[in-house]
């Protein structure tokens, strides 16, 4: 994310521009760029949005337009950039990086060039600088004073930078370039004497007298006509020069020397410009150009004063090419020096063709080959290796990123395809250059001019010629690669920043990236095509292990190697440590190692051998995320499933879902966890094994926030799936506040979120009855209710078992009697009724000593179709009786129906079919159409019973009606009932 402010206001992603809205939001977010990470008043952005006098209900406009910008920011990952818009009692603040704002590069890039002492390095920083235009200042925004007065300063130092560019290359002797850049500002400002004397000075001494004594003449009289004055010593000095007379007044070189600094001192180290490719071009720079960001507070001066006088300047290296040379071409035409003033040349008769500033030598030297040694024991890989074939083989300036996590075998994948194209002499027949930019790596990451320096020295280019500045050294760079035909590899990258000063110019190179992040900036600035570098395959797998440790020995245990594979989330880093300490034992069988990784206390540690091993790879990654990310890794180790969601993350956090959606996204892009479908995402094992390692002491906090989320949406799930029916149980006392509870629309959304979350909620039960939290425990176990009835044979007893055990540690009555009723159903669908009978029986007593009549009423039904079952028949026609007389005193239909469904099963069962019949008439009655499942049930009971009656004709309608409901609701065990008994009918009705 950038922002701009030096043309249209503007906020610039991956995917483009923003919708900023309406020109106040426009004029807001100016304001607070102009001054960032510092607070401004309300009083003065009202100032700013309004030239006339505010509405009185200007605050509240503020305020919507600040809320407005706030979303916007946010919902396009702002906080992953480090960008926050806060308030701070009557003020606002933007808090941003600065080096994301395109006018602070600017300020950075000028404040540097005043540094450089080779006049090459000041035309460098300065064209890179203006490129940054795209417009006027502050475009887009209302007219006001205050925005008005920003712009007009930005635009002076505009137009400083301009006149101390074309003072740069009258120094190298490019007067003519000179004169192009000078030209546009000086028809735009016509008033501005600075700007007339430099034109002035730059036609006469390209060898355009009759131009320079023109703009004169007519800046004079444009000068006596608007402001009734004569031209001053500035551009009378510039006219006297031309015409070969000398002056007392010095012509001035330009105001851009003389500017007050910007109000941050300019940095020392290396400053990251626009995209390099600008920089190697030859364009005059006027003013326009691409994006990028910065900060803003100057003001300089209008009326600048002349420079100090320097020493004369001639064009460096102008024989070779190459800065620092000492062979300088020699002056057309003699120099004059006028004072004190800078020394200059005398209009020549044929002033000679300007000289390019960097036109590189190409000393003779041998191709280089900054590859590493070819990696040992590669294997397979023969889908990525086509890609990369295919991706970098055209001519314009292919640009490859190859990510994945650590450990999945990046670097060898890279240096295998490089050293195999560059054996061929085809492709790239003049060299590879490689840098390891150790992104991530214990050392600290070479800076830009050390990687470039080297690239340069490989290039042919002598120590002694190398340029000073990272900006000169890059354009030297991209000017020597354009015309050769190179494959540049950049391992172990970090961010899209570090690479770009490295990608070389031309379009016969192509340039091959290792990350383990996904580098986005990078693929929407400079077209990278990322190549995703996912785990081996068991296939792969074992023809690494073969090329450590013999055909033989891998062939003859298949099974093992495919575990192996599998337990090594199919990293070649962790195989290749497996193979290691297989190595080790010659006696040992890969089944054997097989069962030690199995071990999920020890797998992390037999994967790590010396200083090498899953464990560093990883603790490398996480050592580079940002803060949320990064405690977002920690928390999953806590976490009870095998994937998770926003809302998930955000309970481990304790953070609002989108910023716990924002730190998921930066661990995706690490791939640290993989995303599926849903929106979810999915930690490999072995990170899953890592991240437990760094789970914070005491887990206490996170955890219960996570329990209490999964009690407060497992409740919002079950309601959506049967609203007819009450809750099974109610939020403890002190359950914790919800920053956000997911919503769920219908009761398909719900219960696939009970399918998503299974394993997650399993293992909260699990966590929760460790921790001793055991009214957590049996609340998510019994909320469980909705998909366990949809599965009832999915294997539910032992968290059933659990719930009750967390329900009697709690001595609570009506837990105890919904465990052991839903515990002993489970057990009976299994065909274990003499098990079930054990916990039924006691279920109708324990909800009648809580007072639930509802829970008794479902205790007796869950009872009697178990005695039924075992031919208890009598027994469980007075259960369900009761059943319904207790559901009815309840006032509760679901359960009534529920009840009546199951005496008209048990009176189908005992011959009395009549009853049968009234029993199932009532319950479909109370019964609503959105209960697809049961009325199917109840439609087949009552065709069963017309049927027994006598009603072939009936019962063959109503069976018919329950086939087509049962197969478009997809219940198969309701088209099963419903086929059979129309099956069951006579042919002849």
């Amino acid at each position: 994310m950038e922002f701009r402010i030096l043309g249209t206001v503007a906020v610039v992603t991956e995917t483009g521009e923003l919708p900023l809205g309406p020109a106040k939001r426009s004029g807001l977010l100016a304001m607070l760029l102009l001054r960032p990470n510092s607070v401004v008043r309300v009083e003065q952005l009202i100032a700013a949005l309004w030239e006339d006098e505010p509405p009185l209900h200007a605050k509240a406009v503020l305020q919507s337009h600040v809320s407005r910008l706030r979303a916007l920011l946010t919902g396009h990952d702002a906080e992953m950039y480090g960008i926050r818009l806060t308030t701070q009692g009557s003020a606002y603040a933007l808090q941003l990086p600065e080096t994301l704002l395109d006018a602070h590069r600017f300020e950075e890039l000028v404040a540097l060039a005043r540094l450089q002492h080779r006049p090459a390095d000041t035309v460098q920083m300065l064209r890179e600088a203006l490129s940054l235009w795209q417009g006027p200042a502050l475009t887009g925004t209302v007219r006001s004073a205050p925005l008005e007065a920003a712009a007009l300063a930005l635009e002076e130092l505009r137009i400083a930078s301009v006149e101390g560019l074309s003072e740069a290359y009258g120094q190298l002797g490019e007067h003519a370039r000179a004169a192009a850049v000078l030209r546009p500002e000086a028809v735009a400002h016509p008033l501005r004497e600075s700007l007339a004397a430099a034109l002035v000075l730059a036609l006469g001494r390209s060898g355009r007298q009759s131009d320079a004594l023109d703009h004169y003449h007519r800046t004079r009289r444009l000068l006596a006509d608007e402001l009734g004055v004569d031209p001053g010593p500035v551009l009378a000095a510039a006219y006297r020069t031309i015409l070969g007379t000398p002056s007392a007044q010095a012509p001035p070189q330009a105001a851009f020397a003389s500017l007050p600094q910007a109000h941050a001192k300019p940095s020392a180290g290396p400053v990251e410009t626009v995209p390099p490719s600008r920089a190697a071009s030859g364009e005059p720079a006027d003013g326009t150009g691409p994006d990028p960001s910065p900060s803003l507070s100057l003001s300089p001066s209008p009326s600048p004063s002349p420079s100090p006088s320097r020493e004369a300047a001639t064009p460096p290296d102008a024989g070779t090419g190459i800065p620092g040379s000492p062979d300088t071409a020699s002056d057309p035409e003699p120099r004059s020096d006028t004072g004190s003033g800078p020394a200059v040349d005398r209009y020549p008769a044929h002033p000679a063709a300007p000289t390019p500033v960097h036109t590189p030598a190409e000393p003779p030297t041998p191709t280089p080959n900054l590859l590493p040694r070819l990696p040992r024991g590669f294997s397979g890989r023969e889908a990525e290796l086509g890609a990369l074939d295919q991706v970098l083989s055209g001519d314009d300036a292919p640009v490859c990123l190859l990510t994945g996590p650590a450990g999945v075998g990046k670097t060898a994948l890279a240096v295998h395809w490089a050293h195999r194209r560059h054996a061929r002499h085809d492709r790239f027949p003049d060299g590879v250059l490689f840098a390891d930019l150790r992104g991530f790596s214990d050392t600290l990451a070479p800076e830009t001019p050390t990687v470039l320096r080297e690239f340069l020295l490989a290039l042919g280019v002598p120590a002694r010629r190398i340029p000073e500045t990272t900006a000169a050294m890059g354009a030297l760079y991209r000017s020597l690669a354009a015309r050769r035909r190179l494959l540049v590899v950049l391992d172990n990258a970090r961010t899209s920043a570090q690479v770009r000063p490295l990608l070389p110019g031309g379009d016969h190179c192509a340039t091959l990236i290792t990350s383990r992040d996904r580098l986005g900036g990078l693929v929407a600035s400079d077209a990278a095509t990322p190549v995703p570098l996912n785990p081996l395959p068991p296939g792969d797998a074992a023809g690494l292990l073969a090329a450590v440790l013999g055909d033989e020995r891998v062939s003859a245990e298949p099974a093992a190697v495919e575990r192996l594979a599998g337990l090594c989330d199919g990293l070649p880093l962790a195989l290749r440590v497996t193979a290691a300490r297989l190595a080790e034992r010659p006696d040992g069988t890969l089944a054997a190692m097989a069962g030690e990784l199995a071990d999920e206390q020890r797998r992390l540690s037999l994967l790590d051998i010396e200083d090498t091993g899953v464990s560093a790879a990883l603790r490398l990654t996480v050592r580079h995320l940002p803060a949320p990310a990064a405690e977002l890794f920690g928390l999953i180790g806590l976490h009870t499933g095998s994937d998770l969601d926003r809302f998930t993350a955000a309970a481990l956090t304790g953070t609002t879902p989108d910023e716990a959606d924002t730190a998921l996204g930066r661990l995706a892009a690490a791939h640290l966890v993989a995303e599926s479908a849903g929106g979810r995402r999915t930690p490999h094992d072995l990170v899953r094994l890592y991240a437990r390692t760094l789970t914070p002491e005491p887990a206490a906090e996170p955890l219960g926030r996570l329990l209490d989320h999964y009690l407060r949406t497992a409740l919002a799930a079950a309601a959506a799936a049967h609203p007819e029916s009450r809750p099974c149980c109610a939020l403890p006392a002190d359950i914790r506040p919800a920053v956000a509870v997911r919503e769920f629309p219908d009761r398909a959304a719900a219960l696939d979120w009970f399918e998503a979350e299974r394993s997650g909620l399993e293992g909260a039960v699990a966590a929760a009855a460790a921790a001793q939290l055991h009214d957590r425990a049996w609340r998510i176990a019994l909320l469980l209710w909705p998909v366990i009835l949809l599965r009832v044979g999915d294997g539910w007893v032992p968290l059933l078992e659990q719930c009750l055990a967390s329900a009697e540690h709690e001595d609570d009555p009506d837990a105890q009697s919904r465990a052991r009723a839903l515990l002993g159903w489970i057990l009976h669908e299994e065909g274990r009724d003499d098990e079930a009978l054990v916990h039924l029986e006691q279920a109708p007593g324990l909800a009648a000593r809580a007072g639930d009549v509802t829970s008794e009423a479902i205790a007796c039904v869950n009872l009697a179709v178990a005695l039924n079952g075992t031919g208890a028949h009598d027994r469980a026609g007075l259960l369900l009786s009761r059943a319904v007389t207790l559901a009815v005193q309840a006032q509760h239909p679901p359960t009534e129906a529920l009840a009546l469904h199951h005496l008209a099963r048990h009176c189908l069962d005992t011959g009395a079919h009549e009853a049968a019949l009234s029993h199932a008439v009532r319950a479909l009655d109370m019964t609503s159409s959105d209960e697809a499942a049961r009325r199917v049930l109840l439609q087949t009971a009552c065709g069963e019973a017309l049927a027994a009656l006598g009603r072939p004709d009936d019962a063959a309608d109503l069976l018919g009606q329950a086939l087509r409901t049962a197969e478009s609701a997809g219940f198969e065990d309701g088209v099963a009932a419903a086929r059979k008994a129309l099956d069951g009918l006579p042919a002849d009705r």
